[in-house]
């Protein structure tokens, strides 16, 4: 069952949140909403930062159902390549969607931007159609050299990976 706020109005919201106090208002509504799931009752930022410390955090020992940090993001958020490991904007997640700086006033708005996109974004879409993936790195990418970069072990994440359940409340 898909979330019923995670969606495609939500994933723009993330991408124009900069720009319009719409979005904004969008963005902290929907992360503010309650939902409930197997009789817990949460947010949507809870279950948004769950998903992502499961997803992309093993390398920073999250246990299971902890949410993730802003650490936790920040640290990640390097390891993220869609279609092939690069440091452009083109295959670097973190610069495809201008975040130079992840921290605590944003840390949720990354991790939000990818579940999103993985749910109901271009990520999501490239997934069905089997194009370009999500794909996770080894940790500290920056300090790679090119070529280590090129034989490093990466694993692709797919859209269907990710059930974030939950019912409105």
């Amino acid at each position: 069952m898909p979330h019923p706020y995670i969606n495609r109005a939500f994933y723009e919201a993330i991408l124009h949140f900069e720009e319009s106090e719409q979005a904004q208002e969008t963005f902290y509504r929907v992360m503010n909403a309650q939902v409930e799931r197997g009789g817990r009752i949460s947010t949507v930022r809870g279950q948004i930062l769950r998903a992502y410390a499961m997803l992309f955090c093993d390398d920073v020992d999250a246990a299971p159902g902890q949410s993730a940090t802003p650490e936790d993001v920040e640290a990640t958020a390097d390891r993220l390549y869609v279609g092939e490991p690069a440091l452009d904007p083109k295959h670097w997640y973190r610069m495809q969607h201008h975040f130079p700086v992840i921290d605590e006033d944003n840390y949720d708005r990354f991790a939000a931007l990818v579940i999103a996109d993985l749910s109901a974004g271009p990520l999501h879409e490239a997934a069905l159609n089997g194009e370009d993936m999500l794909l996770v790195g080894e940790m500290n990418p920056l300090i790679m050299s090119s070529e280590e970069r090129r034989r490093q072990k990466i694993r692709r994440v797919r859209s269907c990976e990710l059930d974030l359940g939950g019912s409105a409340v």
